[in-house]
């Protein structure tokens, strides 16, 4: 799916408050995980950067009807070094109630700053429609705290995240003419 504009202000400040409120359910019903198989998981995308799973989020689910892949980046406007890279790697997990109460996220795995100071998130979704839905609210955030023009997503239908982590290959068919290999998934290890 191609990146489709944000959402007005508005209509994803009332996305963000469901989202809230639906993640403070998730932990109440003790429905919301952090596990920690993949965390130290290194990423290898297409564009030649790489990156380390430093978390994973997951909520407890039935199997995804429609799941598809979806892949966040972003650059940061005032993280600098490791120490301020470290700082945000430790505060993002007060992030979560901004992404874990939407509708139809199956699991995020958080990858820290590549080469460059991108960071992205690897999401598994159930149904494309709302993990698009998600990213037009999520780019009103990451647009107060990220450098203008660095927020980019991509959508694959019909795709398992544990498929394109086992086989990176199945991206491939998906990448419609490889312009934006950032996003492209080439190996885990």
């Amino acid at each position: 799916m191609e990146e489709q504009s944000p959402a007005p202000f508005a209509e994803a400040g009332a996305a963000l408050a469901r989202c809230v409120l639906r993640t403070g359910m998730l932990l109440a019903q003790r429905r919301l995980r952090l596990p920690r198989r993949h965390v130290g998981l290194r990423l290898r995308f297409a564009d030649g950067t790489t990156g380390t799973v430093y978390r994973e989020t997951r909520v407890d689910r039935l199997a995804p009807a429609d799941p598809c892949l979806l892949v966040v980046e972003f650059r940061l406007r005032a993280v600098r070094g490791a120490r301020g890279h470290a700082l945000f790697r430790a505060e993002s997990l007060l992030n979560t109630p901004l992404f874990a109460g939407f509708p139809g996220l199956v699991s995020k795995l958080w990858v820290a700053a590549d080469e460059h100071g991108v960071y992205r998130g690897v999401y598994e979704w159930d149904g494309p429609d709302r993990a698009e839905a998600y990213v037009r609210s999520l780019r009103r955030v990451l647009a107060l705290v990220s450098v203008p023009g660095s927020v980019h997503h991509r959508v694959v239908p019909g795709l398992r995240r544990a498929q394109a982590l086992a086989d990176p290959t199945v991206l491939v068919a998906a990448d419609r003419g490889g312009s934006a290999d950032w996003w492209r998934l080439v190996g885990a290890g």
